[in-house]
């Protein structure tokens, strides 16, 4: 009695091993499954019917957010749902056109393409992924490598957001500072997908002239933008520097103007700083006259040393 059932045992095991296998695979398929987010068109997802090889494929969410299974006679929505939920939309399907009886659907995500997340301007890498799983912004700005030298002090965030029906574009700014030095988590924005991310360059001051490495800096903050601090970041006056430089503007009807700086009495603390402004070209022009004078003095130097040593060369 005991060898009939053990014997009735192994030769059902061939009948049931497949099926096994094939379960397994179904939840192994699950468990590589990317993290559960409603579905948008373009998404890729791999459909799996039980005992059904010719329903299980690979199929893109199409531009009216539906999938089309073969032997179904109208498509399943996906767009706007969960794996799990378009799993339920399949098996009534399936029943409603009598096609399975009681089918068993897993759903795996396996490409998202429905939420890209763009970040440009001064980053390292310009990038474009998809937000799967939860994104942050400085998650963005990791996989961009970080800010270049010429990041501004703002960064744009550019997202559609809901107002009932219909949708608004909005751009928020962020503060570099807040968010990177001062580690803010209120402007550490949950991205979702559709947000362009914008790191603008900073403005810059142009100084040029009788400096020793003229140039063009970045404006970090307006409000500390100087005569005397561009001239630190130039490296100082050249020796022959003029008393009087200029700044050039330009005025709000787009008009060239120039404004004379008393240079000679700021560097003595003679005359307040003048604060300058981004887009500012601050010119130091060449004192001729000194220049004149002390290669004047150089040659006659140069002179007096030549004949006091016998030595007199004419030219």
């Amino acid at each position: 009695m005991r060898g009939a059932f053990l014997i009735a045992i192994i030769c059902s095991l061939p009948v049931l091993l497949p099926a096994q296998q094939r379960l397994s695979l179904m939840e192994d398929a699950g468990k590589e499954n990317l993290p559960a987010q409603q579905l948008g068109v373009d998404d890729l997802v791999a459909i799996s019917v039980y005992d059904a090889p010719e329903l299980t494929r690979t199929l893109r969410v199409e531009g009216d957010g539906s999938i089309h299974l073969p032997l179904l006679k109208g498509g399943v929505q996906a767009a706007g749902l969960l794996p799990r939920q378009l799993e339920d939309g399949v098996v009534e399907a399936l029943k409603d056109e009598q096609i399975l009886v009681d089918p068993i659907v897993k759903v795996t995500v396996v490409e998202y393409h429905s939420r890209p997340i763009s970040v440009m301007g001064s980053v390292h890498k310009p990038v474009t992924f998809q937000a799967v799983g939860t994104a942050t912004l400085l998650d963005a700005l990791a996989r961009a490598e970080g800010l270049t030298s010429d990041a501004g002090t703002e960064i744009l965030v550019t997202r559609q957001q809901s107002e009932g029906s219909a949708l608004r574009t909005v751009v928020e700014r962020v503060s570099v500072k807040r968010l990177l030095n001062d580690a803010d988590p209120a402007v550490n924005f949950f991205l979702h997908g559709g947000e362009e991310i914008r790191v603008p360059e900073a403005g810059k001051i142009v100084v040029v002239g009788n400096v020793h490495r003229p140039g063009a800096f970045p404006v970090r903050d307006a409000a500390d933008s100087s005569v005397l601090k561009l001239i630190a970041l130039s490296e100082g006056l050249m020796p022959f520097a003029a008393k009087l430089a200029y700044i050039y503007r330009r005025d709000e009807a787009g008009a060239k103007q120039e404004l004379p700086v008393e240079l000679e009495k700021i560097m003595q603390r003679k005359s307040p700083d003048v604060t300058l402004q981004v887009d500012d070209i601050l010119y130091i022009p060449d004192n001729k006259t000194r220049r004149t004078t002390m290669t004047l003095i150089d040659r006659l130097t140069t002179f007096g040393a030549s004949t006091a040593s016998g030595l007199l060369i004419w030219h």
